[in-house]
């Protein structure tokens, strides 16, 4: 149970990635309201991509070597937690979004406080002296 968070989570954001960056010219106009017609907008979203699978590989090392299982915890949380700022903002600013940035919002908002509880029953880094 302890790396239940990791391991969705790499399930998570491999899909995403996955769909952001393999043809994104072809998924990202079905599932949202914009299309992809430069090839600087195809390197953004194979960037991401990138960044996301880069992120995924060291949630894995946490999982096998427990001596990363912390620093891949506190990863997730950032990444997750920085998501979900950025979203957030995104709401006040901009508005409502659609259902899918709402959804991605709140699965966020789940992994960094699920991060949080795992990391605070597992480890010190969370305990008050």
């Amino acid at each position: 149970m302890k790396q239940l968070h990791l391991k969705v989570s790499i399930f998570v954001i491999v899909s995403i990635s996955l769909i952001y960056g393999i043809t994104p010219d072809k998924t990202l106009p079905l599932l949202f309201d914009f299309t992809i017609a430069t090839t600087d907008l195809k390197n953004i979203f194979r960037a991401t991509m990138g960044l996301y699978l880069g992120i995924v590989v060291f949630w894995t090392i946490g999982i096998m070597q427990p001596k990363f299982w912390a620093a891949a915890t506190i990863t997730n949380i950032c990444f997750m937690g920085g998501l979900a700022t950025g979203r957030l903002m995104s709401i006040l600013i901009d508005g409502q979004p659609s259902i899918y940035f709402l959804v991605g919002f709140i699965v966020e908002v789940i992994f960094t406080f699920w991060g949080f509880i795992n990391l605070k029953k597992h480890t010190d880094y969370l305990k008050m002296e």
